[in-house]
């Protein structure tokens, strides 16, 4: 039987053991959260299935229990970077969502309410975005780590304010899926991870949700890719196994071997300065690498306006770890502003609306120890983007 459109966004799908009411929302959109509940009573289904994953959902609904986050583990965990993206992306959402008129994932926290009311079980059918976001990470060559950090930030930290075409358009769609298109196209190679990923993983939550008719809440834009998929498991050999895109794949060689190259060469290229002129040159080039890398990432901390003490020890600190693979100079700065600068606890009731603007990061000592973890962590990459050939041009010298 062939699926029945009963509106523009909701589709009645025909499978041969289940029938599923897809219903493509807008997450920025008050129409949709009140589609989603008229939807829900009326079809009175045996299960629920939402397109959000357990995390965000928690987040969302009590605005994260930040009280509870330790700067000092989060940068030793090695967790910063992740949850510096994580704060972006919120800010992204928070942001559209104040031009609707409408908090991000309102229909989701709607369909999670109506079924808690007519006790109908319900599940969260999305991937964890940490993990969509390592293996987007993963995926993604030197540069096109740098556009992903770019896009994101820009995205995040933007001003422009949305015209009524681009209104329009958020509420065909959700606002997180939006950003995603848009780095799908910036970034070709991430597309399948992006998207594709999703879409599959949805697809095969719902299909293998308890119950003959069910109800799924999902983005518009996964639509047509849900419904394929849909299908293609429904055959006799379709496949629901999940595992290939559950978890973050391991680090290639290169990517093992880099953090310990980097010093190998720069090791090797002073050993060669000494053979060539002596312990004189070997010295010279020793502090030029020195000058070169402490000051690039000491400069990235302040930008990032850092502590006095975090600067001039992100300079001594530097040099030191671009030879240790173990650490990062941006662990080492990130630690030391936040003892130095030690969050509050207004820092942490306020960073829901701190992260809004670039002025609130740089405010709220919590993510501006963020900062200053990213920033000195950029100066030092580039100083030794810059140093090893600069070093190189002085063998012999």
């Amino acid at each position: 039987m062939k699926d029945i459109h009963v509106s523009d966004t909701v589709t009645r799908i025909k499978l041969r053991n289940k029938e599923v009411v897809l219903i493509g929302t807008a997450h920025v959109s008050s129409e949709s959260a009140d589609e989603v509940e008229r939807v829900i009573r009326e079809e009175k289904p045996d299960h629920v299935c939402i397109e959000i994953d357990e995390g965000r959902f928690a987040a969302m609904k009590k605005k994260q229990s930040w009280e509870s986050m330790n700067i000092g583990q989060v940068m030793k965990q090695g967790k910063a970077f992740l949850l510096l993206v994580n704060l972006v992306l919120t800010s992204f959402q928070r942001r559209m969502g104040m031009d609707l008129g409408i908090a991000p994932g309102e229909e989701m926290k709607r369909a999670v309410s109506v079924c808690e009311e007519e006790d109908i079980s319900f599940s969260f059918a999305d991937r964890e975005i940490q993990t969509t976001l390592r293996r987007a990470w993963a995926k993604s060559g030197f540069w096109g780590k740098n556009k992903l950090v770019a896009a994101l930030l820009s995205s995040a930290f933007t001003n422009e304010k949305l015209s009524e075409e681009e209104i329009e358009r958020l509420k065909e769609k959700s606002a997180l899926e939006d950003m995603m298109q848009e780095l799908a196209g910036y970034l070709p190679s991430v597309k399948e991870v992006l998207i594709d990923e999703r879409d599959r993983f949805l697809a095969t939550k719902i299909f293998q949700a308890p119950g003959e008719r069910n109800v799924a809440v999902i983005g518009a834009g996964h639509g047509p890719g849900i419904i394929r998929i849909l299908h293609e498991l429904d055959e006799e050999n379709g496949n629901t196994d999940l595992s290939d895109i559950s978890s973050v794949p391991p680090r290639g060689r290169i990517s093992r071997v880099l953090p310990w190259l980097v010093p190998a060469v720069i090791l090797v290229i002073v050993g060669l300065g000494f053979v060539s002129s002596g312990w004189q040159n070997a010295l010279s080039m020793l502090w030029m690498w020195v000058l070169v890398n402490g000051t690039l990432s000491a400069l990235g901390a302040i930008i990032a306006l850092a502590h006095p003490l975090t600067i001039i020890l992100s300079f001594v600190a530097a040099p030191i770890t671009s030879l240790n693979p173990t650490i990062g100079v941006g662990i080492v700065a990130g630690l030391i502003e936040g003892v130095l600068r030690k969050p509050r606890v207004k820092d942490f009731e306020t960073l829901h609306d701190d992260i809004l603007s670039i002025r609130g990061f740089y405010r709220n000592r919590f993510t501006h120890a963020l900062l200053v973890f990213f920033l000195s962590s950029v100066g030092s990459a580039v100083g030794t983007f810059i140093g090893i050939p600069y070093l190189t041009s002085l063998i012999g010298g």
